[in-house]
């Protein structure tokens, strides 16, 4: 990769990684499911009316925005709620690459191989390791919810692989609309009218920066330059990248929020990143089964990061479906050997042909004139 394309892969992971801070920050304006609806009004509105329609079917919309932007994010954004620290939730919710990989494993036949096992008992174990750290001090309901929110990922993965979209950025824009009305439901029912009224009322100029960071910044700039570079590269070389989301999340939520980082929670962190790596397959050449209903089995694939926040884009785009290899072994023709049945002899321009004995009308073709001759 080029080193301003690094540069912008950084980019994107720091920001990804600080847009929990910001996200924990949004919760004291706003109530969290509200919040979540408004992040993904903003996120759809206006970018629905200068992008085309998905290339996909509008169940896989309706599915990866109903388990992504309902699951995931409702999940996220109550855990974080109800004391989650931000740091520690960017970390957790990497355990989604295990849960992708699990589910991959059931709906598209994507059997892990050894070295992906492994990585997924080392980051169980660095969830296991974390989930101690907090029990000890924290709400373990709320952790209990960041994993459910990493499980829904996981879902939403699988459903972008198996819609397979070919314009990632129209896609995620697509899908920030349809939690929309869903969220505010939610959000009136178990929120309730006045506290809702209440956060709109006192809307002031921070909550819409926190709203226009984390869905402009963070969602459409994000993704928009995740598939600008996935573009120009395979997703193996630009998924390692994902990994730096929970490094610059747990750093910026020490900075700016005063979190404490125990020396518990960098094992987890170290196991967490770790296995992450392994169960993405980041550096490894793998062969994966192709999704069902395709017809094909063991087409190579690159490798999708399915970590951090890039997972759904680079899923989509890791899931494009090739067409199969020509396998067939192309044997010189034989000169001497006969020709087949029912084929015609070919005819070279150097070699003259007789006339056809039974069409007498058939000249003989003229010899090829020499060099001097065309002179």
């Amino acid at each position: 990769m080029r080193p301003r394309h690094i540069a912008l892969a950084v980019l994107v992971a720091a920001l990804w990684g600080v847009n929990f801070v910001v996200i924990e920050l949004g919760l004291d304006h706003f109530p969290p499911l509200l919040f979540s609806a408004l992040r993904f009004l903003a996120a759809a509105v206006p970018a629905i009316f200068f992008l085309g329609r998905p290339s996909v079917a509008w169940k896989w919309v309706v599915g990866v925005g109903l388990v992504l932007g309902v699951g995931k994010f409702g999940l996220l954004f109550i855990g974080m709620d109800q004391g989650m620290p931000a740091g520690l939730s960017s970390l957790v919710l990497q355990i989604q690459a295990v849960f992708t990989a699990l589910f991959a494993a059931l709906a598209l036949s994507e059997r892990p191989g050894r070295i992906r096992v492994a990585g997924m008992a080392v980051a169980l174990a660095g969830i296991a390791v974390a989930a101690v750290d907090e029990g000890a001090g924290g709400p373990v309901l709320a952790f209990v919810l960041v994993v459910g929110a990493a499980a829904c990922w996981g879902v939403s993965n699988v459903f972008t692989r198996r819609a397979a979209p070919r314009d990632a950025l129209t896609f995620m824009v697509w899908v920030s609309a349809v939690p929309v009305l869903p969220l505010l439901g939610l959000s009136l029912l178990f929120e309730g009218p006045d506290r809702d009224a209440e956060a709109l009322a006192s809307l002031d100029w921070s909550g819409v920066g926190i709203i226009l960071f984390v869905a402009w910044v963070s969602t459409v700039f994000g993704f928009g330059a995740w598939g600008f570079l996935l573009r120009r590269y395979p997703a193996s070389s630009v998924a390692p990248f994902t990994l730096l989301v929970p490094v610059f999340g747990m750093s910026s939520a020490a900075l700016v929020l005063g979190e404490e980082v125990s020396p518990l929670r960098w094992w987890a962190a170290a196991l967490l990143v770790g296995g992450v790596a392994l169960t993405s397959g980041v550096g490894l050449r793998t062969r994966t089964a192709a999704p069902l209903g395709s017809g094909r089995t063991g087409v190579p694939r690159p490798v999708g990061p399915d970590a951090g926040a890039a997972a759904l884009l680079s899923s989509a785009t890791a899931s494009g479906r090739p067409a199969a290899a020509d396998t067939r072994v192309r044997r010189p023709a034989d000169p001497a050997a006969p020709p087949p049945p029912g084929a015609s002899a070919s005819r070279t321009p150097s070699t003259p042909t007789s006339p056809d004995p039974t069409r007498p009308d058939t000249p003989p073709a003229a010899a090829p004139r020499s060099p001097a001759a065309a002179e």
